[in-house]
């Protein structure tokens, strides 16, 4: 049986720089897949001798998008490790900025990084705007934004882009594929969407920078608690901040959910046919508490698929290995003792990921040796499965809705519907964290930080931070000896997401969702980026490689290769 390779080096509207090679059999359906995270990215080797009260400002810089959530969780590991727990305000403020990302960055990630893999652009142009006002009417009674004059300024501005050749981000894509399935009306509707996106997410960085200090890379952060103080006793702050969340749920109920719910109807083929189905281990740590005590998210461990037994969360059970992954030390361990020496060993001479050996710089966590998808899809399904009050009556609302079953959200059109509903979920509750913090003001609780004695604290320890962010479970894990950083380690959720293989051969969930996957025509593979995608990779931040007077160096253009 011949066979041939499919390389996407990089994947792109990404967060990082991800490469992707499948295998394909003469049906063009991928039988073998390889996920190699392609940048080495050495903070916590950078982190070892420092000062632990130093490290969170140092860890957010990972990533130029998470940069709150790795903040937090930095912060939140010292902490642990010298057992301070933080005013009940403080962790409200921390909540509202956490839940605030959690919006901003489903909205930017639908949108602006995977919705073209459904939306043909040039079809939009082809619409019928008195048609696509009828059509979104079907997903809601009011969609947002959704005159017929103002569809066809929409439409006007897309083909002015077309004529004057300035498509930029939309001019490698590959229109008329086809496997895409909207009608020209409906992707009119979606680009204009798009572009209101850019504008909603735009804002919701200003309401994320009234708790913040600014962002990306946030400065109200400290080991103790926050130094938002100002600010929240600042009414007009707080009515600022609940302004912009006010019209970002308008966006989410009249064009987010209504357009998932699109994407269900028109690709019900591929759910129906398990496109992008993984293993079925879903893994959920849970946490964030609600004034009423509930817990926004529930932990909990799924494997196989298997909804009627659900295990509980244990963090002493994650282990990490490098046995495919460029580093010197191998065998499977806990993340306090994990060792990040680079060991690089190239590709093979054809350029191609080599086979058997290392091949990315991800490593290869596991929960009691078993591979785990984290992420959204985790999360709403857990929550259905363990009945929380919170999460389950959105979920059984969008499936009544849609029509999809639990088991069609582990697909990659799932995936995407699950972050939607998260999306909602998150917003709505933004109100109770906002309403808990208010009520403490009114009766004079204005305590933000709690006060310790540095020459105090124990000069050994350990600790961990643990939270469920946008992309799934994000762990920091710091040790201390003669009070400096001696150890961190961070397993964050693409490094579950985008694992390569381990020791055993198990694939990680990237790779396992696509095989099986069906390719219509190899030079093109579209089906493979639509799962690759529904993930949210964050490999890392874009990097900028220019000489010292800031010239550029090299131009690059980067296409698939298929080889034989």
């Amino acid at each position: 049986m011949s066979k041939n390779k499919i390389v996407i080096d990089p994947v792109t509207r990404i967060e990082g720089h991800l490469r992707i090679e499948v295998e394909v059999d003469e049906d063009n359906v991928v039988t073998e897949a390889w996920a190699s995270g392609q940048l080495f990215r050495g903070i916590e080797i950078i982190l070892k001798g420092r000062d632990p009260r130093d490290v969170g400002l140092i860890a957010q810089r990972i990533c130029g998008v998470c940069t709150n959530v790795h903040y937090r969780a930095s912060i939140s590991a010292v902490e642990d490790a010298y057992s301070i727990t933080i005013p009940q305000n403080a962790e409200i403020i921390r909540n509202l900025v956490t839940m605030a990302l959690f919006v901003q960055d489903h909205i930017i990630h639908y949108y602006h990084l995977h919705s073209l893999d459904f939306v043909d652009i040039t079809s939009a142009l082809e619409a019928d705007c008195a048609k696509a006002v009828t059509m979104a009417q079907q997903y809601h009674e009011n969609p947002y934004r959704n005159s017929e004059g103002h569809l066809e300024s929409v439409k006007e501005k897309l083909g002015s882009f077309v004529k004057a050749g300035r498509l930029g981000l939309f001019s490698n894509g590959y229109w008329g594929h086809e496997t895409y399935r909207f009608t020209p009306e409906e992707n009119l509707v979606h680009m204009n969407h798009y572009l209101e996106a850019l504008r909603i997410q735009h804002d919701i960085s200003k309401a994320i920078a009234i708790f913040a200090g600014k962002t990306p890379h946030p400065q109200n952060l400290v080991v103790g608690g926050v130094t938002s103080v100002a600010d929240m006793l600042n009414p007009q702050r707080l009515n600022d901040f609940m302004f912009i969340i006010k019209e970002v749920r308008e966006f989410l109920e009249r064009a987010y959910i209504p357009d998932i719910k699109m994407v269900v109807k028109a690709y019900a083929d591929s759910i129906e046919r398990g496109e992008g189905r993984g293993c079925g281990n879903f893994l959920c740590c849970g946490g964030y508490r609600l004034p009423n005590k509930e817990q926004l998210f529930v932990g909990g461990v799924i494997t196989g698929h298997d909804f009627d037994a659900v295990q509980a969360f244990d963090p002493s059970k994650i282990t990490e290995e490098a046995s495919r992954s460029w580093y010197e030390s191998n065998p499977p361990s806990s993340p306090y003792d994990q060792d990040s020496t680079p060991f690089y060993t190239d590709l093979n001479e054809d350029g191609t990921l080599k086979s058997e050996g290392k091949y990315s710089w991800v490593k290869a966590p596991r929960y009691e040796g078993k591979v785990m998808e984290v992420g959204p899809v985790a999360r709403m399904i857990m929550g259905v499965v363990k009945e929380s009050p919170v999460i389950k009556p959105y979920m059984d609302r969008f499936m009544s809705e849609s029509g999809m079953k639990l088991i069609d959200f582990s697909t990659s059109v799932g995936r995407n519907a699950a972050r939607a509903v998260e999306a909602q979920v998150c917003c709505d509750y933004l109100f109770d964290f906002m309403s808990d913090l208010i009520e403490n003001i009114k009766y004079y609780d204005e305590t933000t930080w709690t006060k310790y004695v540095f020459e105090e604290l124990p000069t050994t320890s350990k600790g961990a931070g643990i939270f469920e962010v946008p992309r799934g479970i994000l762990s920091h894990f710091v040790k201390i000896q003669e009070g400096k950083v001696s150890n961190y380690q961070v397993v964050a959720p693409t490094t579950w997401n985008a694992s390569p293989k381990d020791a055993t051969g198990q694939r990680g969930p990237y790779e396992e969702a696509l095989i099986g996957i069906k390719l219509s025509d190899p030079s093109r593979p579209l089906e493979v980026l639509r799962v690759v995608h529904s993930f949210d990779p964050c490999l890392a931040c874009a990097v900028h490689v220019i000489d010292t007077k800031g010239r550029e160096l090299s131009h690059y253009k980067i296409q698939t290769v298929c080889s034989v």
